[in-house]
């Protein structure tokens, strides 16, 4: 069996960050950067299937500057066996047009599994598991936080709806899907998966290589900016009853918390 986890290079959580004066950019000096958290889940569940099947391989791929190759050879540390990195420096770039170049250079690979996670902590569009899998014609599930591999080269996915509801269906593979955080608990890397990982293999490609041309994105960012904290401390005077009326009525019209 052969799995691909996608993973993403997106800004620490814990990162100041700072705009250009116009607001179409973020400034990357001295901003910290690390693995999507969605992604590392994505990962572990990948391992796991690995030391339950000895003879998988899992292979980690994202796109993105020279920058990115940390991510993967933290990955390569975990316990994948090799990686990829697709080149591209491309700021503005739509997610079709990202699953469009990620499924291109995955195809030849024939992977049975494809995992990504649900959405990265930076755009959040929570496209790029089912693009890749309508590309490649591959089963797609979201919202996974449960998975079996079946001998009838099968899996069956448990996905969580809505209500605190969770569903579970069997699906053909090849598959792809889009992993839901807490469905396990990400590993650290061990000092002796650091040194391995220098040996590891990292295939790199670049649009050029791969013989792919970017049309204009189908997405644009007008503005950003990072919202501003504000507190207000409202008191409600009179008697109990009027005092009760008026919450009632803030927490219906202001803030929607009931019906």
């Amino acid at each position: 069996m052969k799995i691909c986890v996608l993973v993403k290079q997106v800004p620490n959580e814990d990162a100041i960050i700072k705009l250009s004066s116009d607001g179409n950019e973020i400034i990357e000096d001295n901003l910290t950067f690390c693995t999507n958290e969605p992604d590392t889940y994505a990962l572990e569940e990948a391992l796991l299937i690995k030391e339950k099947h000895p003879d998988c391989e899992v292979v980690v791929c994202t796109m993105g500057g020279d920058s990115a190759l940390q991510i993967l050879k933290e990955a390569l540390a975990k316990g994948a066996d090799r990686a990829i990195l697709i080149n591209n420096d491309f700021d503005n770039i739509d997610p079709l047009n990202s699953g469009k170049i990620i499924a291109h250079t995955l195809k030849t690979e024939n992977f049975n599994l494809i995992l990504s996670g649900l959405q990265s902590d930076d755009s959040g569009h929570s496209q790029t598991g089912i693009i890749i899998s309508e590309i490649l014609d591959m089963t797609h599930a979201a919202l996974v936080v449960g998975l079996n591999i079946e001998s009838n080269g099968k899996i069956k996915v448990k996905k969580e709806l809505e209500g605190g509801c969770f569903q579970w269906a069997e699906m053909n593979l090849p598959s792809s899907l889009s992993i839901q955080s807490g469905l396990n608990k990400p590993r650290y890397a061990s000092l002796k998966g650091i040194m391995g990982a220098k040996k590891k293999q990292i295939d790199r490609y670049s649009l050029d290589d791969l013989g792919i041309d970017i049309p204009p994105p189908n997405i644009k960012a007008e503005k950003m900016y990072i919202p501003e904290k504000s507190k207000q401390t409202k008191y409600l005077e009179g008697d109990t009853d009027s005092i009760v009326e008026e919450l009632i009525k803030i927490l219906k019209e202001d803030i929607k918390a009931i019906n």
